[in-house]
């Protein structure tokens, strides 16, 4: 049984208590719409629905792949289960930062980042998608090296229901050795923020340490704008599963050559062929260049 589907019930009872918070500060407004809020649950009932299936799709490859693993490491050891879950969330690492770097998987990732809120009720607006289009090739080499498959798939889940609590304003920043090693609140809304100096940061699970390794780690400093940087203005939930989608299509009929059409699909979200459109990386570049010419001169 999917442990997910136990905390529903939690899931429901602590978004409503934090909508009473927010109601009772009169911060309502700054924090929840109830059209938006109702997206996010349709996109999680969703998620819900095409797990079913996914689920299965994920589980026949681990278990494929498992029948190949080089160590029969033993289930009833601490150690196992100490390195299944550093294994599992530096895989996260890999699989969130790649679903912001390669188009392809961010077109079912960017369904978590379209609502302009940033409550609990975002941390239910999944992918109907994802793991259907193939994320779960992250997590491949863990049955390749032993962690059975029903081992992986509980740590995923495990790391899910912990990344649900941190989508929260109403938790401000823990101690510096906390915040230094977990993904808190304060780390996560900045990954929400479509701030310029905030695109594609902290994109840790359970732990920020993989970012702090890898350069892609970033302070919280003034409030995130919540969004895309092109925001959908839509609260369909079929616009919001599968807009990204369908404009891949489009660029993919305006491609002038095949090696463009490549970059459609595989390479950055933001990138086009003739510059009308920039890429976080570029953004950002733009907006060091402005910051360096706008420093005063040292005499």
């Amino acid at each position: 049984m999917d442990i997910i589907l136990y905390a529903i019930p939690v899931f429901i009872l602590t978004l409503a208590i934090e909508v009473f918070y927010y109601r009772h500060l009169g911060k309502h407004q700054e924090h929840y719409d109830p059209k938006d809020t109702a997206s996010s649950l349709t996109m999680g009932i969703g998620n819900v629905l095409t797990g079913f299936v996914a689920k299965i799709l994920v589980f026949t490859a681990l278990w494929w792949v498992y029948q190949f693993r080089i160590f029969e490491p033993d289930r009833a050891r601490w150690w196992y289960w100490l390195l299944l879950f550093f294994s599992d969330d530096f895989s996260y690492y890999w699989f969130h930062r790649s679903s912001h770097k390669v188009r392809y998987f961010w077109a079912s990732h960017v369904v978590h980042h379209s609502s302009v809120f940033y409550n609990l009720g975002t941390a239910l607006r999944q992918t109907w998608t994802g793991n259907l289009s193939g994320s779960f090739v992250f997590y491949l080499w863990m049955p390749l090296v032993g962690f059975h498959p029903v081992d992986v798939m509980l740590m995923q889940a495990i790391s899910l229901l912990y990344q649900y609590w941190i989508h929260t304003e109403a938790i401000g920043r823990f101690p510096r050795p906390i915040e230094w090693i977990f993904n808190t609140p304060s780390h996560h809304r900045v990954h929400h923020g479509s701030d310029i100096k905030y695109l594609d940061k902290n994109h840790g699970g359970i732990l920020i340490i993989w970012d702090r390794l890898f350069g892609t780690f970033q302070q919280e400093e003034e409030r995130p704008t919540y969004g895309l940087v092109h925001n959908l203005q839509t609260y369909n939930p079929f616009v919001i599963a599968f807009h990204e989608w369908r404009d891949i299509l489009r660029d993919l009929r305006q491609a002038p050559d095949f090696r463009s059409a490549l970059a459609y699909v595989f390479g950055p979200p933001g990138w086009s062929h003739d510059g009308s459109r920039k890429t976080a990386r570029q953004l950002q570049e733009e907006e060091n260049k402005k910051a360096i010419l706008q420093r005063p001169e040292q005499g």
